[in-house]
This record gives C-alpha cells, structure tokens and sequence, in this order.
C-alpha cells in the first residue's frame, strides 16, 4: 500500500505505496537503478495505518529506463492482516510498472501496481477476501500540482465484492528551499458495495533533504474513516496523528 516512506512518509507512506515508490515526475534523461531503505514511526497509506500505530521497517528499488519506462519493488511490516483474524500476513510486498512522459508543460504517469501480502491467510477468515489487490493508475502533473486515479481490478485490501474500487489523489508540492518541501495532500478512497468502508484522507508533509541520499519527514495525518471498518485489535487506525520517518536512497 505504498510507500514511505511517507506515502511514498507521503510512502516518507512520501507510499508509508505504500508505499505504496512512486515518483510523479516526468522520466530521467538517463537510466537508472536505484535503492531505499528507511524507517516510520506509523506505516499509514491512504490515510490508515497498516502497522496498528507501531513504527514499520521499509525499503525498495526501483530501475528507471531512459525511454521512461520504470519497473520497482518495495515491502514493508505491516500487522492489520493478523489484527484482522487471520494467522498470516505480516510483510507488504509492492510490485510496480509503468511509463512516465510529458506533453508540453503537462507530464503525466501510467503503469499497475499489485499490492502482495506474502502468505496471507485473510480469506480464511469470515468476512473477508484474500488481502492481494490490483490497481492500474493515472496520474498528471502540473508545475506544483498532482491529480491522480487509482482503479482496482480485483477485489481491495480484503473486502469482499469490491473490484472496481478506486481511489483519488490530489496533491501539491512546493520547494521552500533550503531542502525543504511542503506537500499538501486530500483523497478520496472508494469500497464498491461498501458504504461504510468509503472515506476521505488528508495529510500535510513537511520533508527535508539531509543530502548524501538521506531525507526526513514529518506528516500530520488524518481521516473522516468509519471507526467500524478501520478498529482492529482495539486500535482505531484512522485517527489524527504525527508520524515522523526517515529514509536512505543510494
């Protein structure tokens, strides 16, 4: 669910997919091939936490080619599959492909990202469906300005009936200089024959570039989630919060 470090947290999420890894900028000029490693005090995607508001160990990689196609895999531990009743499912494993471009001031960002809990046992447990997903996305960015849409071929994150799923992303992103970016962030995240699992998030990041491949981020973070889907193990996983991370990329 991608990554952080956040998502991306935002995962820094900046995708905890889940990481949910994902750039949003136009492709490198040259290939190439890349790792991260990092740390968050609260692994949230989309708004929710996936680590029952306990710090998670994260990393990746991710190959660039030059003609702006991209593949990458990213994992992270994660506790709302066993918090759910089922006796596997403690690691996210984020597989990705896409193609990144530009049409004038305009670039925009294509691929499919499947969402992989190794071993999962979900299923198994009443009420739920296997935890494994499929999205294919879009996104477009203009100057500070992000939109992106987010469509599930399969069943998501466990609920049943509830292929075509989607999830919408808006984002900014403004350089404050000094190695200091702000990134306001709302979405909206839809359960196809789910009402009450439907929710809106929002997240607002600070990030600093410490150089030598070192970031830091702080993220205020929050949902209007229904406490009923998103309690598990007595811990609300949709409240207000801080969540601090810290990320290694060479």
């Amino acid at each position: 669910m991608k990554k952080i470090l956040v998502p991306s947290l935002i995962a820094l999420a900046l995708g905890s997919v889940s990481g949910l890894a994902q750039a949003q900028a136009a492709a490198a000029p040259e290939s190439s091939l890349s790792f991260n490693v990092g740390a968050t005090t609260d692994y949230r995607y989309r708004g929710i936490s996936q680590s029952r508001l306990k710090p998670a160990l994260q990393g990746g990689v991710d190959y660039a080619d030059k003609s702006g196609f991209y593949v990458g895999a990213w994992g992270s531990t994660i506790k709302w599959i066993k918090d759910s009743g089922a006796s596997k499912g403690t690691t996210e494993v984020d597989l990705y492909g896409g193609y990144k471009g530009a049409m004038g001031d305009v670039s925009y960002d294509v691929g499919v990202l499947r969402y992989q809990y190794l071993g999962n046992t979900l299923g198994d447990v009443t009420g739920f469906a296997n935890a494994n997903t499929t999205e294919v996305y879009g996104a477009v960015t203009y100057n500070v300005f992000t939109a992106k849409y987010s469509h599930a071929l399969t069943n998501t994150f466990g609920n049943v009936n509830s292929k075509n799923s989607y999830y919408l992303d808006l984002s900014a992103t403004f350089d404050l200089g000094n190695g200091f970016t702000l990134t306001p962030h709302v979405g909206r995240q839809m359960i196809n024959n789910t009402p009450l699992a439907s929710y809106n998030d929002y997240s607002l990041t600070l990030g600093k570039d410490l150089g030598n491949g070192l970031s830091a981020s702080a993220m205020a973070v929050g949902t209007n989630a229904d406490t009923g889907p998103y309690t598990l193990a007595g811990k609300y996983n949709g409240k207000d919060a801080l969540v601090v991370g810290l990320k290694y990329a060479f």
